[in-house]
């Protein structure tokens, strides 16, 4: 890899780490446990359009492994890497049809998130009663996802204007 790539890459891990811890110290926005934006993801949709689906994925697994080390536990890090694993290759797919706006890749990204994490709790703890709380984070996710997009493609708009 270019040392130029390298340094590329280098800032979105650093970057996408800090938009985590900046998530963690956000009250919640909502009285559901779990609910939060997803501002990391920000990062990812940009890269995705900008750099392609490999640098994406090196990126948040790398995020994803560095955060839980710093930030939480074992076991946040196993749910956090389902959902981002099933999150980014939804929305790789999705890209590569090129029938979508960043905004739909977004928040198919954010519920795919949500139903990678369900989906690793009811192994995790054995039962599927927690499936039950999907509708919600269904909602939750679409909002975030439409945000998530909104801001990735302003940020790609005025990078190409900048022609960056």
């Amino acid at each position: 890899m270019k040392t130029k790539k390298v340094a590329f890459l280098g800032m979105c891990i650093a970057l996408s780490m800090i938009l985590s811890f900046v998530e963690s110290q956000i009250p919640p926005l909502a009285a559901v446990p779990g609910v939060k934006m997803g501002l990391p993801n920000i990062v990812m949709v940009f890269m995705l359009y900008k750099v392609g689906a490999k640098e994406t994925a090196i990126v948040s697994i790398l995020r994803v492994f560095l955060v839980g080390i710093l930030f939480g536990t074992p076991l946040s890090m196993i749910y956090s890497l389902a959902g981002a694993t099933l999150s980014l290759i939804g929305m790789i797919l999705l890209k590569k049809t090129n029938l979508f706006a960043h905004v739909t890749v977004s928040v198919a990204g954010g519920i795919l998130h949500n139903i990678g994490q369900i989906a690793t709790a009811c192994i995790v703890m054995e039962t599927a009663q927690i499936a039950y709380y999907l509708p919600v984070l269904f909602i939750s996710g679409t909002i975030a996802g439409i945000l998530i997009g909104l801001t990735a493609a302003m940020i790609l708009k005025r990078l190409d204007k900048m022609k960056l």
